[in-house]
C-alpha cells in the first residue's frame, strides 16, 4: 500500500466520539482516501483495555487506513505499538500532537507535545523505529499558546515523519479562532515531506482554494463530514447537493452500522449524528430531534428515521 502524494489526497479526520468504524465506512463509500480512527489513548492500548482495542477496529473498505494514538512516554508508546504492530490491516501510525482537551493537555499528550519539542520528536522517533507500519504521519497545531509552526514541523520531519497535519490554529484558538492558511502554506514550504491542510474545509470551493493557497498534499475534513459525508464525492467528482432519497439511504445504512457495531446502544450513540443529519431542510426537525431523544429501542428508532427521512 502506497500514498500517491502526486494528486491532492482526501483524508477524514479524527473526531473523538465521532470517527468510529460505522461512520468511517460511510464516509468510504464517497471517496475519501484515508480514513484515521479515533485518537487512541496509548495507555490504553498498552494497558489491555478491550474496550480500546475495539477502536482499532476497520471496514474492509478502509485501505489506507490509520490509526491516530496520543501519548508522550516512549516506554508507554512501544507497549502501545506492540498491540498495532500484531494487526497487519493497519497502514498508518498517526502521533496526536493537536488535541486541546485538557484531560488529555494535562498528561503530556495531544497539543502539549507543542511545549515540550524535545519530548515530541523522542514520541514521534519511537513510533518510526518500533511501528511495523509503512508511514508514521503526525497531527500539528501551530504551536500551543504563540505560534512556531515552522520549528515544529522541522521536528517533525527531522524525527522521521513521513507526512504531517496540519491543523490552522494554535491550542489557544480551540475550534474558534480563524484558520491561518497562510501558516499552513509557509510550513508546506519549510519542509520536504507531505502537508495536509486541515481546518474549516467546508465546501468544495473552499478546498480547491485551500489546495491552491498553501500548496499542500492533500486535504483534511472533519466536523464539516459530519452529517455530511458525502462531502468528499462533492469536492472530488462535482455532485452536486445531495438528494433526499441519497440522504436517506445514507443516515439508515449509517443506522444498521451502528446497530452491527454497538448492539442496542447504537440507538443512543447514533443521536448526535441524526442531530446534524436532520439540519438539511427537513419540516419539523425539532420534533424529530425530541422524539429519537426518547428512543431506546431498536426497531422503534427504526421506524421514526425511516418515516422522517423518507417523507
Amino acid at each position: 500500500m502506497n500514498l500517491d502524494f502526486s494528486k491532492p489526497l482526501y483524508f477524514l479526520a479524527p473526531l473523538a466520539g465521532l470517527t468510529d468504524l460505522p461512520f468511517r465506512s460511510v464516509v468510504k463509500k464517497f471517496g475519501v482516501d484515508v480514513t484515521v480512527s479515533e485518537m487512541i489513548s496509548s495507555n490504553a492500548l498498552a494497558y489491555g483495555s478491550k474496550k480500546t482495542y475495539k477502536m482499532l477496529e476497520k471496514s474492509p473498505l478502509e485501505v489506507p487506513y490509520s490509526v491516530q494514538i496520543a501519548g508522550s512516554n516512549p516506554e508507554i508508546i512501544k507497549r502501545a505499538l506492540d498491540v498495532i504492530n500484531q494487526r497487519d490491516d493497519i497502514d498508518i501510525v498517526d502521533l496526536n500532537c493537536g488535541c486541546p482537551v485538557p484531560k488529555v493537555v494535562n498528561n503530556l499528550q495531544g497539543s502539549a507535545l507543542l511545549t515540550d519539542l524535545k519530548k515530541m520528536g523522542k514520541a514521534i522517533e519511537t513510533i518510526k523505529n518500533y511501528s511495523n507500519k509503512k508511514y508514521t504521519s503526525v497531527k500539528i497545531r501551530l504551536g500551543f499558546n504563540e505560534k512556531n509552526h515552522i520549528e515544529i514541523a522541522k521536528v517533525c520531519e527531522d524525527s522521521g515523519a513521513d507526512f504531517i497535519a496540519v491543523h490552522g490554529r494554535t491550542r489557544q484558538g480551540k475550534f474558534k479562532a480563524p484558520v491561518d492558511y497562510d501558516a499552513i502554506a509557509e510550513v508546506k514550504s519549510a519542509v520536504k515531506i507531505p502537508v495536509i491542510a486541515n481546518g474549516d474545509i467546508d465546501s468544495p470551493s473552499k478546498a480547491k482554494w485551500v489546495l491552491e493557497h498553501t500548496k499542500c498534499d492533500g486535504i483534511m475534513i472533519g466536523r464539516a463530514a459530519v452529517g455530511r459525508p458525502w462531502i468528499f464525492k462533492e469536492i472530488k467528482d462535482n455532485m452536486q447537493e445531495a438528494s433526499r432519497e441519497l440522504i436517506a439511504e445514507v443516515v439508515l445504512e449509517h443506522f444498521e452500522q451502528m446497530i452491527n457495531f454497538y448492539g442496542e446502544y447504537g440507538v443512543i450513540l447514533f443521536r448526535k449524528h441524526l442531530h446534524t443529519y436532520s439540519k438539511h431542510g427537513y419540516k419539523n426537525a425539532t420534533g424529530f430531534r425530541d422524539a429519537i431523544n426518547r428512543v431506546t429501542d431498536v426497531n422503534e428508532a427504526r421506524e421514526i428515521i425511516s418515516n422522517f427521512f423518507k417523507s
